[in-house]
């Protein structure tokens, strides 16, 4: 039996091998994959510096929330200041999947690519909003050679998000609440009318 599992396994060593030995650029491709891993790491562990060496400098990025960065800087204050000590959420984490290889510029300085992302929220208060989101990014190259982010854009959609979710629930719970409360006022005012009313009979007619 051990033997078979054996074999097994350095048959599939053979295909995964093979596969990547046919991908075009497969050194790029490596490099930009660990890009990818090094970001979702420092996001996940809440070292968000540990990023900055893998944007360039003149970073471009758009978040979720649609706020607008422009440079390593404004990325480190982004995430300090949603999920730091003093921000507003608690934490942040992040699953980050490419729809498929990077397409690469034809002199291989830079690479267009896409996907979706996973992003999990956790409030303060204990509220948790996971995210389906949609990327595209820019990698690009530089003096030194090694392959960065150069810009990305994140979007979800705004009529189908977690958010919108809980507010519709809170509007239909408070409107419930609302129509007790009102039936419970009119009844405590129906009850305190008729009192008055058998507390003070109306005067006979001459």
């Amino acid at each position: 039996m051990k033997k078979f599992i054996v074999l097994g396994l350095a048959a599939l060593f053979c295909i995964v091998s093979w596969a990547f030995a046919e991908e075009p650029d497969h050194a790029i491709h490596e490099e930009l994959r660990g890009v990818l891993r090094e970001v979702q790491s420092a996001i996940n562990s809440g070292q968000y510096d540990r990023m900055l060496p893998y944007l360039t400098p003149d970073v471009e990025a758009t978040s979720i929330t649609q706020e607008v960065m422009s440079s390593r800087a404004d990325v480190s204050k982004y995430f300090q200041t949603w999920f730091g000590p003093t921000g507003y959420m608690r934490r942040m984490t992040m699953t980050l999947d490419a729809d498929k290889l990077t397409e690469l510029s034809p002199d291989k300085r830079f690479g267009l690519v896409r996907g979706k992302a996973l992003e999990h929220y956790e409030a303060k208060d204990g509220d948790i909003f996971d995210f389906d989101t949609r990327w595209t990014a820019v990698m690009a190259v530089g003096d030194d050679g090694k392959w960065r982010l150069r810009a990305i854009h994140f979007g979800t959609n705004h009529l189908d998000n977690p958010v919108l979710a809980k507010v519709q629930r809170t509007l239909v719970r408070d409107g419930i609440v609302a129509s007790i409360a009102a039936l419970l006022v009119g009844f405590a005012l129906g009850w305190w009318l008729g009192r008055r009313r058998s507390s003070h009979p109306p005067a006979e007619r001459a």
